[in-house]
């Protein structure tokens, strides 16, 4: 049914990709601050977000867009609207480090039907579609069916996190989460790409996920990924930008007794 939208996407994400890759660990990614000293975008960041919209607006000029660097494009009020991530893993990317990745959502009505992230250094793509299930193509072009992790104590499992931009002024910054929660698990991850940390608990990678203060675009794509993998998502808190955990049913329970 959304099999037009998966295989328009698909040479998008990778086309966004070969832009990025082009700039990767160069002298020429033009790096700039947003909100603070911790919040860059990158000359990849905006060109790669600039392909996209172009791209979205020739093939469907009377959708609507939501993109992080440009904000609200295309027709306003329209039943369909793109929510676009061009690069997540900003920092990484400017740091010279590989973890970093394309999120596209197509949504109908409000719902998320398409949800695509492509992670260009490493050649995996991640896409899923409403009730289609979700999938992962590696890098040596293996296709797989995604499940999320069956783990059920947190003792066994290893989970990933982020910290939000005002971290420095903010003390509701996730720290304490982290502090609570280490002792009894296996081990936490740092990874710096929400949408690409929500792809590996679709693939069982990790085993579960929260973050505080997120955006639409950095989970739009990825939470469907999970959903359709088996997984929940939970927005644990509601006065606070999107702020979520995500993996099995069980161990998202389990986690929400040591997250706030």
């Amino acid at each position: 049914m959304y099999d037009e939208f998966l295989n328009f996407i698909f040479p998008l994400a990778k086309g966004a990709g070969e832009i990025q890759l082009a700039y990767f660990r160069g002298n020429d990614l033009g790096i700039e601050t947003k909100s603070n000293a911790y919040d860059v975008v990158t000359r990849a960041d905006k060109e790669s977000e600039a392909y996209i919209v172009q791209a979205i607006l020739g093939r469907y000029p009377g959708h609507g867009i939501l993109g992080e660097e440009g904000g609200v494009m295309g027709t306003a009020g329209s039943d369909y609207r793109w929510v676009i991530d061009p690069l997540d893993g900003t920092t990484n990317y400017s740091q010279g480090l590989p973890i970093f990745s394309v999120s596209i959502a197509l949504q109908h009505k409000g719902e998320t039907v398409v949800g695509v992230v492509y992670a260009p250094y490493l050649g995996e793509l991640f896409w899923a579609s409403k009730g289609g299930g979700a999938y992962m193509k590696s890098r040596s072009g293996e296709v797989k069916r995604l499940q999320v992790s069956a783990k059920q104590t947190l003792a066994t499992s290893v989970l990933a996190t982020g910290f939000p931009y005002d971290k420095d002024v903010d003390p509701d910054n996730n720290s304490d989460n982290v502090a609570r929660i280490v002792p009894y698990v296996r081990d936490i991850r740092r990874l710096g790409s929400a949408a690409y940390d929500l792809s590996c608990i679709a693939a069982g990678l990790l085993d579960g996920y929260w973050e505080l203060d997120l955006h639409e675009w950095d989970v739009c794509a990825a939470n469907l990924i999970v959903r359709e993998a088996g997984g929940v998502v939970c927005d644990f808190r509601r006065n606070r930008g999107v702020s979520q955990a995500a993996g099995n049913e069980v161990l998202v329970g389990e986690m929400l007794k040591y997250i706030r």
